[in-house]
This record gives structure tokens, C-alpha cells and sequence, in this order.
């Protein structure tokens, strides 16, 4: 199907999400657009992880309509659906690689399912992305087991480029890194976005990672986006938990580092 790159690559209009009575999302409207950087933030609860798996389409959502590059999501043909997937790659926690493949085999996965190249094509294309993300050369042939945690992260973002995307999801790509390993892999998210024309949307408690890498910052509040825009404008936005949340030491510290 034909993808006009000059459109948001994804959009939520009028959504809603709900599990049973309990409402998560109401009137929540986002977009995406080409070639950004954008945050997602918001307190325990407010649907981050909803929000994003209604987007990549595995949460189908209770009201409203979910757009791709102008498409309707709902409108899609179920192979149109799939070309739409193959367009989006997903970083996961802790990398959800499989435990009994290798880190190499772990990224031709993607590959074996989507297309039809031969076996040594996949191997090369594999070990690029594996060289892409910073790993050593070596890192192909070992198992998770034998990975670190920020290891394991890279092998997860690997994979979830197998297939060259336009759109990349990530949920807590620095959760559970040290400070260093963390500016590190922030680092390489701004490398790869310009590397690979990449429009990335992050879910992200990390203050750190808001302020080095993100064009725009959403708020997810009271069920919806409160606002998304720059930092300096959302860090002035009158709601409590956007004052609380930005106007804490943690924020400071990490918007004097941002400058510095």
C-alpha cells in the first residue's frame, strides 16, 4: 500500500480505552509527527503502556479511531494491516528477546516471519543491526542468559529494526540502567533516528532521557493528553502533577545537565 511519509505516522482521535467499568482513556487526542522524538509521561496508572499497545494495535480501542500515515486503522484490510505492522518496531522492558535463540537469531526472527530473503542475506542483515546498536561482533552467537542488562536492551532494539521501520515504539528503554549505560543508549536513540529516518515515541519515567532526547513531551492526565509540546512550555503548564513532576530537584538537576 502506498505511505505518504509527509503524514503523522500515527494518530489517536477521540480515543477511548477501558478494561470492564473502569475507564482508562476518554477524549484523548495525540499525533506523531514525521521524524520526532516524542515522550510519553504520566503518573502510576494513567494508561501509558495502554495507550501505547492500543497504538501498536495489539489493544483494540473501546471508542474513537487510531490513524497510520492517514489511514484508519479500522478500515485496513487485514494485509494492509500487516504492511502497516511491518512499518512499526517495538522495544519492549527488558527486551523480550527468546531465551533459547541466540541474540542473532533472535533479530532474523522478524526476517524468517515477513520476508522471503535467503538465509545468508538474513545472517548479514542481522549482524548489521547488531553493529548498528553497539554491540560487539561477537554478541550474534550468545544467548540472553549471557547478555547484561543494557546488552540485553540493544539486542531488543536490534530486533525491533530488523525490518527497518519508520515508526519505533519504546517502553522504558533506559529502566534499570545505570546512569551511564542510560545516557549511552539515549545517545543512540538520537543516532539511529538520524541514521534510519526514524520517528520514535518513548514511554518514560526517566527525567534524564526527557531532556536529552525529546522534541515534544506528552502528559497523560485526567484520561487524556494534557498537552504536548516543547519542555519549556509543558514544564509550564498549570496542573498539579505536571508541577509536581517538573518542579522537583530530580527535574532541575537533569534540566541544568540538558544545558550544560
Amino acid at each position: 500500500m502506498e505511505i505518504d511519509r509527509n503524514l503523522p505516522p500515527v494518530e489517536a482521535r477521540d480515543l477511548k480505552s477501558q478494561f470492564g467499568e473502569n475507564v482508562i482513556h476518554e477524549h484523548l487526542n495525540f499525533r506523531l509527527e514525521p521524524g520526532e522524538i516524542i515522550g510519553v509521561v504520566g503518573g502510576s496508572g494513567s494508561g501509558k503502556t495502554v495507550l501505547m499497545n492500543t497504538l501498536l494495535g495489539l489493544k483494540e480501542p473501546d471508542g474513537g479511531d487510531v490513524y497510520y500515515f492517514g489511514y484508519n486503522r479500522s478500515e485496513l484490510s487485514f494485509d494492509q494491516r500487516q504492511s502497516i505492522n511491518n512499518q512499526m518496531g517495538v522495544l519492549f522492558q527488558g527486551g523480550a528477546l527468546f531465551s533459547s535463540m541466540t541474540v542473532r537469531q533472535n533479530i532474523m526472527l522478524p526476517l524468517k516471519e515477513h520476508t522471503d530473503l535467503p538465509l545468508p542475506l538474513m545472517r548479514e542483515l542481522a549482524d548489521m543491526k547488531i553493529h548498528m546498536v553497539g554491540l560487539p561482533a561477537h554478541a550474534a552467537t550468545l544467548y540472553p542468559s549471557d547478555l547484561s542488562g543494557g546488552m540485553k536492551k540493544r539486542a531488543g532494539l536490534a530486533r525491533s529494526l530488523a525490518l527497518d521501520p519508520k515508526l519505533l515504539f519504546l517502553d522504558e528503554p533506559t529502566a534499570g540502567l545505570d546512569p551511564i549505560g542510560a545516557s549511552a543508549f539515549d545517545r543512540l536513540i538520537l543516532d539511529l533516528r538520524e541514521a534510519m529516518n526514524l520517528t520514535v515515541l518513548l514511554i518514560t519515567h526517566d527525567l534524564d532521557t526527557l531532556f536529552t532526547t525529546c522534541d515534544r513531551v506528552a502528559v497523560l492526565v485526567d484520561k487524556h493528553i494534557a498537552i504536548a509540546d516543547t519542555l519549556p512550555k509543558v514544564m509550564e503548564y498549570n496542573h498539579p502533577w505536571v508541577q509536581e513532576y517538573f518542579g522537583g530537584p530530580r527535574a532541575r538537576a537533569a534540566l541544568e545537565a540538558g544545558n550544560g
